[in-house]
């Protein structure tokens, strides 16, 4: 007996003019043009999660350092500073201090001050 493939080539077919849907052009429309451009937009996002988690690290950075030069400090003698005085907060959460609670984070630099 042989096989036939009809149902499963349509299947993944379908999956990937399902997952082309909204492209531009033949894009959407053609199998073996959507077929790239799925592929390569995958790709795109596998990147992108890995890029992002640096952006964000960035981000908190520049937003510590900001909040750092408010309170007479650079970004690298406030750390070093919670770093001695043993304070261990992550830059996520660090950053999400300067934002939005000056006051705590004032107190963090008065801390690192001291340390230094």
């Amino acid at each position: 007996m042989r096989i036939k493939r009809s149902v499963n080539a349509l299947k993944k077919r379908r999956k990937i003019l399902r997952l082309a849907k909204g492209y531009f052009g033949n894009k959407s429309k053609n199998y073996r043009i959507a077929r790239e451009a799925v592929m390569k937009s995958l790709n795109y996002a596998y990147i992108g999660r890995r890029l992002r988690k640096r952006d964000m690290r960035s981000l908190w950075i520049a937003r510590i350092n900001a909040a750092a030069r408010l309170n007479g400090l650079s970004y690298s003698k406030f750390m070093h500073g919670l770093k001695v005085a043993g304070i261990n907060l992550n830059r996520k959460v660090l950053a999400d201090m300067a934002v939005n609670d000056a006051a705590a984070f004032a107190a963090l630099a008065e801390k690192a001050k001291s340390a230094v």
